[in-house]
């Protein structure tokens, strides 16, 4: 019979504190953690640095600049056109203006990816 697993979890803090809050008794394993503690929280109540909190991303940050659509539509179209002369104005059975035009079109969904 295979041993039972190992269990996952538990208590994080010493027992008796909080998140943020400095321990009452001091071990050499309890030492480091209140450096720690006092390191990311600035006063007892407080959750400092490590909390699992993350602030929302501003908006300025979100924005892509204007050149982002710009480049998009324009990698699209020179794609779309490229693709279309090769059918209408190229007689010969080339198809390298095909490839080149997919890759455009490539080059402009990878720019519409990074879009905001």
């Amino acid at each position: 019979m295979a041993p039972p697993k190992r269990k996952t979890g538990g208590r994080v803090t010493p027992k008796g504190t909080k998140p943020g809050q400095l321990p009452s008794t001091g071990s050499s394993e309890t030492g480091s953690l209140a450096a720690s503690a006092s390191r990311t929280s600035t006063r007892a109540g407080e959750v400092g640095a490590s909390a699992r909190y993350t602030p929302p991303v501003p908006l300025s940050v979100r924005e892509s600049p204007k050149w982002v659509p710009i480049l998009m539509i324009a990698l699209l179209s020179i794609g779309a056109l490229t693709i279309i002369a090769r059918y209408l104005l190229n007689d010969q059975v080339d198809n390298w203006l095909v490839f080149v035009g997919l890759g455009f079109v490539l080059a402009g969904l990878y720019t519409a990816t990074k879009w905001h």
